[in-house]
Formats: structure tokens, C-alpha cells, sequence
């Protein structure tokens, strides 16, 4: 849908008031991080922002809530794609705009909406005040933007190590992939919307929004995150030889994909013969043998580099990030 349309995030004329919910965990220099934003939101015009911490009790969902309740028109979210998710729970179906500053290894959210990874073209971004309304999906009380998944994802998730991210980036998923290649697969009964349910013997189920995987690996092409649908794929390779040929067509982005099919719905509902490890967004929750999705259409606002009036919704992050660097030197010469 076009950015822009009925709803919109407070703002006008002057700055937003806004707040930054950080994982100190995801950050180097956490003063000196302090210092570029608030700089840079002041050499624009804002007020200065509050800052929250994130916890490990509290991953970011209620800092969020509370800079609602402050009455802030616009959160970033900086740190990983956990942090992310925690911050988009708060802010589903509100007029708060969600800008992010990614600081993690996947950083899926900004991956498939081609959001840079450089700190000043996410402030420049936000201060632009480009904006997308995108759906989410809905799995019990969380909200995911990107996937939901069960089996095989989840366990490669649990088997890479945070040290292993933090070193290598995420190539350091394919080493905790290959340690369960050769698992069994769960039976699962899938059913989407009102139809019939579909039987099968598989390794992983992949109820997406957007369709870009960790290391820009685009899965789903079909996938968009603001046509109203959550995108169904269903893994069901039962050898390393499948898992070859899946991969190899998954990066070749070749039409069909052997070992995977692909569904669409508004609400699915996969039912597993035992607990199997789950996942939100690159985040494993609790495991379970049920996951339970629904799409939430036009449910968030996302800050996006990207003028109201362009037709395309992807922009040069390069020239947003040149924008922003040129922002914070005015701040830091003032």
C-alpha cells in the first residue's frame, strides 16, 4: 500500500518527541551512542528523546509501552532483531512510528525492507519522516514482521552460539543449520483459514510476512509486508541431498523449489505430533507442539527511507546514510 494514507503518526511541523529503547547488551559505546543521536535529533529541530534500557526480563516491550504512555510519537528500537520484535508488540495498532537502528547479527526486519545498517541513515530516516504502514502476525500475545517458525529453523537458531554470531556474523547460522540437517522430521497438521488441513511429514513450517531469510537469502518471492496475507512454506526434505537441492535452488532463485511447498492465508495453524521448538523473528519462545498465527493488516508504522510521493518503496540507503553523517557533523560542530 502506499505510504500515507488515512491514519498518520502525529508529528507536525515542529520535531516528534520520541524515545530510544537500546539493548546496552547489542551496543559497543553506549555513551557515545547517547551523544550521536541526541545530537543529531537536536541539530534537527527534536526534542531531546528518552532513553530506556532493555532487560532480560524485559526484552524492550515495556520500555515501549511506557514511551507510549509518555506520549511519544516515534520509538527507535536499537539493537537485534529481538529487541525489534519486543518494541513492534507495544506498538501494534497505535499512531507511534517505529524507526530502527539495528545493532544485531540478523537484522531481518531491515534486510527485507532494505533499511540500512549504518546508525546515521536510520536517524536521517526517521527525521525525513517517511513512512509504511505494514501488517504483522500474531502469535499468541507476540507480534512478529517477518516469520514465525517451527522445527527446523528454531533449532538452528538454539544451536548457534551468541559468541559465534558476534565473531562471524550469520554465517554463523549455517554452523548451527548443519548440526541438525539429519534430525527427523515432526508430523504436522497445517490448516489455513477455512480450509481442509493438510498432513505432512516435515522438517520445518515457515509462516512469513516478508520472505527474506538471515544473510539476504530470499525464500518466499511472492511475500510482501502490506498485502493483508502471511505466507505459508513448508520444508519437507528428508536427506542431506534434499537440503542440497533445496538450497541450491532457494539461492539460484529459481521458480520452484524442490522439498518446499507454498501456501497463503490469513490464519494458520500448524499442530505438531510432539513439542517442537519455536521461533518469532529469528527469537525462540517457548516450545510447543501448536503454532497459531494471524495476520494484523496495516497494523504498524515503520519508518522508511523513502519519500511519500515515490512510487517504489526501496530507496539508495547509501544516500540516506551520506544524509545522516552530514546531520550529526552539523550537530557536533555546533
Amino acid at each position: 500500500m502506499d505510504a500515507g494514507q488515512d491514519r498518520r503518526p502525529a508529528g507536525g511541523d515542529g520535531g516528534l518527541r520520541s524515545a530510544v529503547v537500546v539493548n546496552p547488551v547489542k551496543v559497543d559505546d553506549l555513551d557515545e551512542l547517547r551523544r550521536t543521536v541526541d545530537d543529531a535529533l537536536a541539530a534537527a529541530g527534536w526534542p531531546a528523546p528518552q532513553w530506556y534500557e532493555t532487560t532480560v526480563d524485559d526484552p524492550g516491550r515495556g520500555q515501549t509501552e511506557q514511551a507510549v504512555k509518555a506520549g511519544v510519537d516515534l520509538v527507535f528500537a536499537c539493537g537485534g532483531d529481538g529487541t525489534v520484535m519486543s518494541c513492534v508488540s507495544a506498538l501494534v495498532g497505535t499512531d507511534v512510528a517505529l524507526a530502527v537502528l539495528p545493532q544485531g547479527t540478523g537484522n531481518l526486519l531491515a534486510a527485507n525492507l532494505g533499511l540500512s545498517t549504518d546508525l546515521a541513515a536510520g536517524l536521517e530516516v526517521a527525521v525525513e519522516r517517511g513512512r509504511r504502514l505494514l501488517d504483522v502476525g500474531a502469535v499468541e500475545d507476540q507480534y512478529f514482521t517477518v516469520m514465525a517458525g517451527m522445527g527446523f529453523d528454531a533449532q538452528m537458531l538454539d544451536a548457534t552460539s551468541e559468541t559465534t554470531k558476534a565473531r562471524i556474523g550469520w554465517p554463523a547460522y549455517v554452523v548451527g543449520a548443519a548440526r541438525h540437517l539429519r534430525d527427523r522430521p515432526m508430523r504436522v497438521q497445517i490448516r489455513i483459514d477455512d480450509r481442509p488441513p493438510l498432513r505432512r511429514r516435515a522438517r520445518s513450517v515457515l509462516i512469513a510476512n516478508v520472505g527474506r531469510l538471515q544473510g539476504g537469502v530470499r525464500l518466499l518471492t511472492e511475500a510482501e509486508p502490506d498485502d493483508g496475507w502471511l505466507d505459508v512454506a513448508v520444508l519437507t526434505p528428508r536427506s542431506l541431498r534434499h537440503w542440497l537441492a533445496l538450497g541450491w535452488a532457494v539461492v539460484r532463485r529459481s521458480g520452484r523449489v524442490p522439498q518446499m511447498e507454498v501456501f497463503r492465508g490469513r490464519r494458520v495453524v500448524v499442530t505438531s505430533n510432539r513439542a517442537q521448538p519455536r521461533e518469532l523473528d529469528g527469537d525462540l519462545i517457548t516450545p510447543g507442539r501448536q503454532l497459531h498465527a494471524e495476520v494484523r493488516p496495516q497494523a504498524l508504522w515503520l519508518c522508511v527511507p523513502q519519500p511519500e510521493d515515490a512510487p517504489d518503496l526501496a530507496v539508495d540507503a547509501q544516500g540516506a546514510g551520506e544524509r545522516g553523517e552530514q546531520l550529526i557533523e552539523e550537530a557536533r560542530r555546533e
